[in-house]
């Protein structure tokens, strides 16, 4: 599917890895991305070993606005792996983000932690733990938030468990939960129906989550 509207294609795409890995794990959304008419496709590196959520999301601010400032648009789309999504999710809803960010879409992200967390005692995997004090932030009251969600989990990802902790349910967030069958965490920002389904929703510039385009799935809350 190519992107007709010329206000969706050239509205800025931010890529936010996870914690192991680097960009390079969104080269085939990338490319999906930019070979169906997405012509602003930047991608974020930072360092996971000394980092937290909260000093991450201060980076990913300062990336925001740069991306900003160099196209010209006053807000743009977030696609977040992992952590990634995390992240994004902590900048949109407790740092004024929603703001910058239309869409926010989210792979493999544990928005309600994960068990896996306990594995490694670092500061950043306590943060990711169910019920830590950076869990309990992040479900406080978000009204008025103006970003929309779309968040992909799989029930074969071993990275986030229980995996339906990837999906994303708060009563002050317009949500789209998509749940995928077989697929392994590394491996959600190379499917090719999340990419078709990530630039489905793209391509809708709207806020509350109808269409704005023939045949184009509407953005309605489902599991």
């Amino acid at each position: 599917m190519l992107v007709s509207d010329v206000e969706a294609a050239g509205t800025p795409i931010l890529l936010v890895h996870g914690i192991v890995s680097n960009r390079s794990i969104f080269t085939v959304l990338r490319r999906g991305l930019t070979r169906r008419g997405f012509s602003n496709v930047f991608a974020m590196n930072y360092s996971t070993v000394a980092t937290d959520v909260r000093t991450a999301a201060l980076r990913l601010a300062e990336e925001v606005e740069a991306v900003c400032e160099q196209t010209g648009f006053e807000r743009i789309h977030v696609i977040g792996h992992s952590l990634g999504g995390l992240i994004a999710r902590y900048y949109v809803t407790r740092l004024g983000g929603d703001s910058r960010v239309h869409t926010l879409v989210t792979l493999g992200t544990p928005h309600e932690g994960t068990w896996a967390a306990y594995a490694v005692p670092t500061r950043l995997m306590r943060q990711m733990r169910p019920g830590s004090g950076l869990m309990r932030e992040l479900a406080r009251p978000v009204r008025g938030c103006r970003t929309r969600f779309l968040a992909y989990w799989s029930d074969s990802d071993l990275a986030v468990v229980p995996q339906r902790s990837a999906s994303l349910r708060h009563p002050d967030l317009s949500a789209r939960t998509v749940r995928l069958h077989g697929a392994g965490h590394l491996t959600l920002p190379m499917l090719g129906e999340v990419v078709h389904g990530i630039t489905a929703a793209l391509t809708q510039l709207d806020t509350d989550g109808s269409t704005v385009r023939r045949g184009v799935t509407p953005l309605s809350r489902r599991e």
